[in-house]
């Protein structure tokens, strides 16, 4: 059995993790506040830019626009998106798992565009191939931070290099729920489940391919800016959870040393007391 000092100095150790925990815990609480905000408020932009491209599918078709077309052969693209910081209890371990899945059930030729350092280190470990890597975008991450990838991937489609691109992140459901997802982003199919305007009702100025040139890359960027988002708050809101465990389980961990701690002070003293009963006995 472990000596006074030797628990004694387990004692302050964990409540000195204990404190760190909880400050931990109370600062991912103020960034969920504001990440679970923005997330919350970006949802209706996209859910509207969605309703406008069923719209105009009723109008316009794959050869309006390279983004529209679908592509019989080539290379199949996965933008996955993490954190660049741990201990947010099993947020990026399910994204990750999510995505191994998602290779394994879909073997082919494809590579993946990694956003945040816990996604590029668990694809190196893999060994699945990548193409570019985006530092995380912040705690509080912009519609301009996502464009240089949105720019890439437009682009790269364009050439001929993929014939199909999908995002892989952390829904956020609620501040107990997280749910991997994926995002088919390219080509570009309009929402089956967004009714479109019946009939030929759209005119468009100066032509439809001017008008999709301005709005689908727009709308890439937007579904992107909304997958950062739902990650950010997901993430925050698993580090959230893990720190109040932690700290529930260092305060658990305190009560069982502080009982072992008065065990060994009673059997200490009992011990004292007998010696000190056998001496006075002995003369």
């Amino acid at each position: 059995m472990a000596s006074q000092r030797e628990i004694r100095r387990r004692i302050a150790a964990v409540k000195n993790i204990k404190q760190i925990t909880r400050a931990m815990q109370f600062v991912a609480a103020s960034k969920l506040k504001r990440a679970q905000d923005a997330t919350l408020s970006a949802r209706p932009y996209s859910q509207k830019i969605d309703e406008l491209l069923a719209d105009l599918a009723v109008v316009i078709g794959p050869e309006d626009h390279p983004l529209l077309a679908r592509r019989e052969s080539g290379k199949r693209l996965i933008v996955l998106i993490t954190s660049d910081r741990g201990l947010a209890g099993p947020f990026n371990t399910n994204t990750f798992r999510f995505a191994a899945q998602e290779t394994t059930e879909n073997s082919g030729d494809l590579s993946v565009v990694t956003v945040g350092r816990k996604g590029r280190d668990a694809m190196r470990r893999s060994r699945v191939p990548m193409e570019a890597h985006f530092e995380g975008f912040g705690d509080r991450p912009t519609f301009g931070d996502v464009l240089p990838l949105a720019r890439l991937i437009t682009d790269d489609y364009l050439a001929g290099t993929y014939s199909r691109v999908d995002i892989v992140f952390s829904q956020f459901v609620s501040t107990l729920t997280q749910r991997p997802a994926l995002d088919h982003l390219l080509p570009i199919e309009p929402a089956s489940d967004t009714e479109g305007i019946p009939g030929n009702q759209f005119i468009f100025e100066p032509n439809p391919g001017a008008v999709l040139e301005q709005l689908l890359p727009r709308y890439i960027a937007a579904r992107l800016f909304q997958a950062v988002l739902e990650s950010k708050a997901s993430e925050e809101s698993s580090r959230m959870v893990a720190m109040r465990n932690a700290t529930d389980n260092a305060e658990d961990l305190i009560q069982d040393y502080t009982l072992a701690y008065n065990k060994v002070r009673q059997a200490n003293i009992t011990r004292e007391m007998i010696e000190i009963a056998s001496g006075a006995q002995a003369r």
